[in-house]
């Protein structure tokens, strides 16, 4: 993953994009029996492999023709950074077609009873549609949605280095060292239902059991409230997670700095929101940059408590002081977090601030890939 893709494995077919049923068919196609299907997966997504030279259990005939047809995961990682603690790690990916995304991995040490933490932020577009004044990868515009195996390869990358290097947290000597990807969340650049069948479909490769196995309930996604997909999303069998960026408590707020309140303003939001909590049991997570003397008065926190209580113990407010970027926004003062989360906490509802991590390697998304375009 070092050097530039060739326009001959542009042509291939890329297996990390192929569900298990897909591959089998594939495989068909190509006159080998469904059962390799299998064997390969395991190649892919247990032992990790990214050359079919690996992988002993084929036949040096069906490696040959996989080389020839196939690959895997092709893009190139252009740059990667460490923050000073090496709690959070991000690479810049090349893909096939030149375009630019990033890719974080932000790593937890111990907390009590529960073990180390390795989750994965993924990108699931180059850019987005969607203009959030305060998101960098917003104010890129839209190139195009990634694929499946480009979404899967972000994950598989990783996994590859915490095989090769398992992460101890400093200071904590006698803590285990974690050599798996716990979690993933689909919170980079791009709107993952604005993507919604490769992204659905990357979820079930990694959800797969005969392949990465990684529970549905450590899958995240994250999205500005694109009510249609929020309702199909609550039929899936797959059960994820939902993350709502939300970051205002009234539709006239709201509507400054998300372009897309103006399609699907609170009510209808919010009304998604009640249905699909109803449908799937399972709470919804309300995202909330902080921007300082914009949304984080007492005011907007009792707002917010007002529009979120009825959902009772179904919704938990993820407080986010803002990272900068090129539209200026400071983040909160400390004090000012608190009382917000007190009058949260008035209203009965939960909240937590999200950590800033990676600071020090521009880890927000986009972050990197603006910086990148300016060298």
């Amino acid at each position: 993953m070092t050097s530039r893709i060739s326009s001959e494995t542009t042509k291939k077919t890329d297996l990390l994009a192929l569900t298990l049923p897909q591959l089998q068919q594939w495989l068909k196609e190509q006159g080998e029996p469904s059962f390799r299907a299998k064997q390969i997966y395991n190649w892919l997504y247990t032992h990790l492999v990214t050359d079919f030279a690996e992988m002993t259990s084929l036949s040096q005939a069906l490696r040959s023709r996989l080389a020839q047809q196939a690959c895997i995961g092709p893009i190139v990682v252009r740059r990667e950074l460490r923050s000073k603690d090496d709690r959070t790690r991000k690479i810049l990916l090349e893909l096939p077609d030149g375009k630019l995304v990033e890719s974080v991995l932000m790593l937890y040490p111990p907390l009590g009873e529960s073990g180390a933490r390795a989750t994965v932020c993924v990108s699931s577009q180059a850019g987005c549609a969607f203009g959030c004044t305060f998101c960098a990868t917003g104010q890129m515009g839209f190139d195009r949605h990634l694929s499946a195996g480009e979404i899967v390869a972000q994950v598989l990358y990783f996994a590859r280095e915490l095989r090769k290097a398992p992460w101890t947290a400093v200071g904590l000597p006698n803590s285990k060292p974690i050599d798996h990807i716990t979690n993933i969340v689909l919170m980079g650049m791009g709107e993952p239902l604005h993507n919604y069948d490769n992204v659905l479909r990357a979820l079930h490769i990694l959800n797969s059991a005969d392949g990465f196995n990684l529970g549905a309930r450590h899958m995240t996604v994250s999205t500005v409230g694109l009510v249609p997909a929020i309702r199909k999303l609550s039929q899936e069998p797959l059960q994820v997670n939902l993350a709502i960026s939300l970051h205002a408590p009234t539709d006239e707020l709201r509507g400054q700095t998300m372009p897309v309140n103006r399609k699907y303003p609170l009510a209808e939001l919010l009304a998604a929101c009640k249905d699909y909590i109803v449908t799937t049991g399972r709470q919804v997570t309300f995202e909330y940059v902080l921007l300082a003397g914009v949304n984080d008065t007492p005011t907007h926190a009792h707002q917010l408590g007002d529009l979120l209580a009825p959902l009772a113990q179904f919704a938990h407010v993820n407080c986010i002081p803002v990272n900068a970027t090129a539209a200026g926004y400071r983040p909160p003062a400390p004090d000012a977090m608190r009382t917000f989360r007190a009058i949260l906490f008035k209203h009965g509802v939960s909240s937590s601030i999200r950590a800033e991590r990676g600071d020090d390697i521009a880890a927000a998304c986009g972050q990197l890939r603006t910086r990148f375009g300016k060298l």
